[in-house]
């Protein structure tokens, strides 16, 4: 289902990336997919379309650059309407829309307090964490995803932020599952998507990452 030439200027462990190629895996959009080199040297075209902040992802439509994951995720949902992400009712979108914008807030900062630790990782660090996800288990209720019946906007948004769970796990010693089963059953059934499954890496693989992070930081 093709609107023209459609490039994610990537990086394989970055969540946010991840978000951009799940979308458009939910709507059956071939991309052509660049990795960049973060730490060797960001490419001309990365820092030509993205010169406000430089980072990754950024979705080239028709050699159009749009940043900011989230965004583009939207902008996905708009171009290749079916199937929808978003709820048909004004209402139901202001409500995704809000819980996105909580997710970016606080996930991945909360995630980074922990791999970042120097030591042991604080209490303060770990119940932080688990006190979004209990939120977001709220947020969740009895619905299968946060949409409702089907896959949606808020999944998309949350689920490559999971990737790194591993690694906090290990870091922080503790089990999301142990502590929040609701939230761990969702990660469960998104993971059974094609669209997720193809996209998120391996877990062990993002630890190693993280550690080798830990090492470029000098954090022992």
């Amino acid at each position: 289902m093709s609107k023209g030439e459609v490039v994610v200027l990537d990086f394989w462990v970055s969540p946010f990336c991840m978000r951009v190629k799940i979308a458009l895996e939910e709507k059956g959009v071939e991309y052509e997919g660049r990795e960049e080199d973060l730490f060797g040297g960001k490419s001309e075209l990365l820092l030509k379309s993205n010169p406000i902040y430089q980072k990754v992802p950024v979705l080239l439509h028709n050699g159009k650059p749009l940043c900011e994951s989230t965004t583009i995720v939207s902008y996905i949902d708009e171009v290749w309407p079916s199937p929808p992400l978003l709820p048909p009712c004004a209402y139901g979108r202001a409500q995704a829309r809000f819980w996105a914008d909580f997710i970016d807030k606080k996930v991945f900062d909360a995630v980074g307090k922990i791999w970042r630790s120097k030591g042991k990782v604080a209490e303060s660090a770990k119940e932080e964490f688990l006190e979004i996800l209990k939120q977001l288990e709220g947020a969740l209720g009895e619905k299968d995803y946060f949409g409702g019946d089907s896959f949606g906007f808020v999944d998309v948004i949350a689920i490559p932020l999971t990737s790194w769970f591993h690694a906090v796990e290990k870091f922080g010693g503790f089990k999301v599952e142990d502590e929040c089963p609701k939230f761990s059953a969702w990660m469960k059934k998104c993971m059974q998507k094609e669209s997720v499954a193809k996209i998120i890496p391996d877990p062990e693989k993002v630890y190693e990452f993280v550690i080798m992070m830990r090492k470029m930081q000098g954090i022992e």
